[in-house]
């Protein structure tokens, strides 16, 4: 199996090796906002978390304009979210919406058929 980067890898050299050798990157640019985010996880000693990027489904770049697979481009990261419980950070490209996660205890955990009727839908 091959993997785009290290697991002992840093969080900004993983961007780096995802964006150059999976989307086809030159590099990458960290946003004030995301070397802000950067420190604090060094700090909190989670900077060697994998990474997930979030970007557009419509390009392999962050712009939705850049179709297919362009070449040469710098990745811009806005922000780099800690996913601490989950194990992950998350760097955000361009203008993205993320899925909200579940909660710990999701409500499907407390539905069941009783005596043949469904209880904890409400």
């Amino acid at each position: 199996m091959n993997f785009s980067y290290e697991a002992d890898d840093d969080v900004v050299t993983k961007i780096e090796k995802l964006a150059t050798k999976v989307y086809g990157a030159a590099g990458i640019e960290l946003a004030p906002a995301a070397q802000k985010d950067l420190k604090q996880i060094q700090e909190l000693g989670f900077d060697k978390l994998p990474v997930c990027v979030a970007k557009t489904p419509y390009s392999m770049s962050h712009e939705p304009k850049l179709l297919g697979a362009p070449k040469g481009f710098t990745l811009p990261v806005q922000r780099l979210i800690l996913n601490a419980g989950a194990g992950f950070v998350v760097a955000t490209t361009g203008s993205i919406m993320r899925m909200p996660g579940l909660p710990k205890s999701p409500a499907a955990l407390r539905i069941d058929v009783v005596d043949g009727k469904i209880v904890g839908l409400s």
